[in-house]
């Protein structure tokens, strides 16, 4: 794993830095708060080791941060503060878990290991597409954190779309992909550029950005450029 330990206890910070490096996991540290927003704004990782009380600000920045960036890291927060606002504060704003000072490193790795597993789990049923998000199991679709309805047609294109973002997609292929020996029973096309004016519009109506490009003669492309 690669992880972000946000402490400014140099000494604690520098013993979670050894024990989780011996396992074979890439950390970074940092000692306030805005070190941890440059790091994050710059990087990926696959889980975040939070002090909330930095000396720069808040740790709860940090968590917005990542809810306001759409950032997927894992967020354990490690606190001297044990009250159960703070608790509920830090889980119900994004974090994955609380532990609190003073603590065994054992246990330690023992949760950050759970919250990637539960995190890791989670995101193979999640496409991600800027501020698109679907819901594979569920086959939901958000923008923006809110809920759209789609018909089935529109939520298997929108998925295909993004599945074959970038790329120009020809109408056959997305008739033959959506609609398989049933496109023999229509004469033309029409009814895919139905069907993409509807999915277009529910996208924008719910502030989507317009990603539905029309390549003429050939057909479509989904794409943010």
């Amino acid at each position: 794993m690669k992880i972000l330990i946000i402490e400014d206890e140099q000494g604690l910070r520098d013993n979670i830095v050894s024990y989780l490096n011996a396992d074979g996991n890439i950390c970074e540290s940092c000692n306030d708060l805005s070190g941890a927003i440059s790091k994050l704004a710059s990087y990926n990782y696959d889980c975040v080791l939070l002090d909330i009380g930095l000396p720069d600000g808040d740790g709860f920045t940090v968590l917005n941060f990542l809810k306001k960036q759409r950032k997927e890291e894992s967020v354990l927060i490690i606190s001297a503060r044990n009250s159960l606002d703070d608790k509920v504060k830090g889980l119900n704003i994004g974090a994955d878990d609380y532990l609190t000072k003073p603590f065994h490193l054992a246990e330690l790795k023992a949760r950050v290991e759970a919250v990637y597993r539960r995190k890791t789990a989670h995101s193979n049923n999640k496409l991600v597409f800027n501020e698109i998000a679907i819901n594979l199991f569920g086959r939901e679709v958000e923008i923006n954190n809110k809920p759209i309805i789609l018909t089935r047609k529109e939520y298997d294109m929108l998925l295909y779309f993004i599945a074959n973002k970038g790329k120009v997609i020809s109408k056959s292929a997305i008739a033959e992909h959506l609609w398989g020996d049933e496109m023999d029973m229509h004469d033309s096309f029409d009814f895919i550029y139905t069907h993409i004016k509807n999915l277009r519009k529910k996208l924008l109506d719910a502030s989507a950005n317009d990603y539905l490009k029309s390549v003429y003669g050939i057909g479509y492309k989904f794409s943010a450029v």
